[in-house]
């Protein structure tokens, strides 16, 4: 009764704050209305440059850009765009065809969180993890690209420069996209999308995509610090504006405004404290400016506080979160042997919540059944796959997935950046002697307090089993035991470490525990969870089944390290042929590491 007396009240709580947020005007009916507008009219301004300093506002100026802006469609477009950031297409929030696209048909693979147990799909085949597929490689630039091109017309109009916290905050959007984009695959037409080309054609390479993004975060934070100096009718007119055209800032759901603007800067600073640590192997001096610089309380500071996160959220959108669909109705996810593994070893809260038993019987290789409900049990990961989408067709069907309620009726956001990774990254800072403004052990118990996948209003579940989780010194032991494969032996776990903090640990064991609990904490995000597991390493998983049935570049064992492009039409592969290559520094392969990805120790 208390689950649903808490989603009750969270629902009727939503509802009210949406309609405060929309009182300024309705965009919902602008989201496309001004797709032919925008066609027509191209403008090419200077998206690096915000002129908050040296521009005096006045209220007839900023009326007209408002009106103009609102108007044309520019604003509404703008919505669009955060959409499109999780899962959105078409103007609507996160659903679940395009949340497949740009997620659970790579990343959540490649993270090893989920395994796909069929290979027939309406347009292509997935026979494995890491099968190349042109039909699903581009679903994460797809999204970049939609995005893209949503949130480019606004910024390059020159009546934004009159409302430059529009400006910065649409821009913050963008370097989002662009970051996590250059981590999946690599080079892309950066700078030419930027200057919202046509017809872009110049890959840049992942150095210059890192320095760009980060010279406009200090911008943008440098703009939205000066917010503070503006008159009150200048801030009132921008809050009820922004509270109207952005729908990621939790002070919208909790009626906040105090901590509206700040939370944006909050979001701009934890994406350099991320790109920061992305970079610790390649340039650590670069790493250790940028980290510090990011957390400094004088510049903002970062996300320290539940509320001052960034998504979208369930609440304020109104969308069910697309894995539930995807997974649960459609049959195309299933749990992955990795991730029963780990968090069996560590008795994890999500074992006794979040994954349910498995729903059939499962016919065993040695003639023997798993009846349904005995136990939670995953996929190993490469596992060759068959056709059926249901249980009948296909027994895999019958292995654990996650419980629809904790995702519906908990409300789980999609984050863009989660207040737990923050302090996981605080943590590995200051194990690397870095300031951070607390020391390791502080940064790392506070992310696993608050590395819950639910809404912070319904974590309930996570927080009955907590406390005992923290005092886990060892990992239990545990053996993964997929009962239909037949040529491989039961696997021992591979997760030797426990939760407790010691600080008698050397610190490739301290690191390995932050990893650990930073990438269940990430759950779902599965592109920064990747990208932690290629940069360190943990946490430590199965080796991938099949990976043979890759582009042929992965050795047995070996992990992928990046979205090939794969391009199909004579225009792409001029590109890649052109600039993608030299760009890249590697052959167009999963195989080929990126620029942060560096073969080298952690310390």
């Amino acid at each position: 009764m208390k689950k649903y007396l808490i989603f009750a009240g969270s629902l009727l709580f939503a509802s009210f704050a949406l309609q405060s947020c929309l009182e300024y005007d309705d965009p919902g009916s602008e989201l496309n209305k001004g797709t032919q507008q925008l066609e027509k009219e191209k403008y090419v301004g200077n998206v690096d440059t915000i002129p908050y300093l040296d521009y005096a506002p006045t209220p007839e100026g900023v009326k007209m850009a408002i009106d103009s802006l609102r108007k044309l469609g520019y604003l509404g477009q703008s919505i669009t765009g955060q959409y499109h950031m999780r899962g959105g297409k078409d103007g609507n929030p996160p659903g679940s065809h395009a949340y497949q696209r740009q997620y659970s048909l790579g990343p959540d693979l490649y993270a090893q969180y989920f395994t796909v147990p069929h290979k027939d799909f309406m347009y292509g085949t997935l026979t494995s993890t890491y099968n190349v597929s042109a039909e699903f490689n581009n679903g994460p630039l797809g999204a970049y690209t939609m995005a893209k091109n949503a949130f480019m017309p606004l910024l390059h109009h020159p009546l934004v420069d009159s409302i430059p916290e529009v400006k910065a905050i649409n821009m913050l959007y963008y370097c989002l996209m662009a970051q996590e984009q250059a981590d999946l695959s690599g080079p892309f037409t950066y700078l030419e999308d930027k200057q919202n080309s046509e017809e872009p054609y110049e890959y840049n390479d992942v150095r210059t995509i890192y320095y760009g993004i980060v010279e406009n975060i200090d911008t943008i934070v440098n703009c939205l610090l000066h917010y503070e100096t503006r008159e009150d009718w200048y801030k009132k007119q921008i809050e009820n504006l922004l509270t109207s055209y952005t729908y990621t800032s939790r002070a919208q759901l909790i009626g906040d405004n105090s901590i509206f603007i700040p939370s944006f800067i909050k979001l701009a600073n934890s994406l350099k404290l991320r790109m920061a640590m992305h970079i610790v192997k390649v340039e650590p001096e670069t790493a250790k400016i940028w980290a510090e610089a990011a957390v400094d309380p004088a510049r903002g500071g970062v996300i320290e506080d539940a509320n001052e996160q960034q998504g979208l959220y369930p609440m304020l959108s109104g969308y069910t979160h697309p894995l539930a669909e995807i997974a649960n109705s459609w049959g195309d996810l299933r749990l992955c042997a990795s991730f029963e593994s780990l968090l069996m070893s560590l008795d994890h809260p999500y074992s006794k919540y979040l994954f349910n038993p498995n729903s059939g019987d499962i016919p065993c290789n040695d003639g023997s059944v798993l009846a349904a409900g005995e136990r939670v049990v995953g996929i190993r990961s490469g596992l060759l796959v068959g056709d059926g989408q249901t249980y009948a067709q296909n027994k895999l069907q019958g292995y654990s997935t996650f419980d629809d309620y904790v995702l519906l009726g908990s409300l789980c956001p999609n984050y863009f950046i989660k207040w737990a990774e923050v302090d996981f990254l605080r943590a590995e800072g200051a194990l690397r002697g870095w300031n951070m403004g607390g020391d390791a052990q502080f940064f790392y118990e506070r992310g696993i307090r608050n590395g819950y996948i639910e809404d912070p209003w319904a974590a309930y579940n996570y927080e009955t089993y907590i406390d005992a989780y923290m005092e886990i010194e060892e990992a239990i032991p545990y053996v993964q035991v997929d009962p239909m494969i037949g040529e491989s032996d039961p696997w021992p776990s591979v997760t030797t470490i426990g939760v407790k903090w010691n600080e008698g640990d050397d610190n490739e064991i301290k690191l390995e525990k932050i990893i650990t609990q930073k990438y269940i904490a990430l759950f779902p995000l599965s592109t920064e969870a990747w990208t932690e597991m290629r940069r360190t390493g943990y946490p430590k998983v199965f080796p991938v089944l099949n990976t043979d049935d890759g582009d042929g570049s992965i050795n047995k064992g070996d992990m992928i390290r990046r979205i090939p492009w794969v391009p199909t039409d004579p225009v792409a592969m001029g590109m890649v042929e052109a600039s993608g290559i030299s760009a890249l520094g590697g052959p167009d392969e999963q195989a080929t590491r990126l620029w942060w990805d560096v073969d080298a120790p952690n310390f």
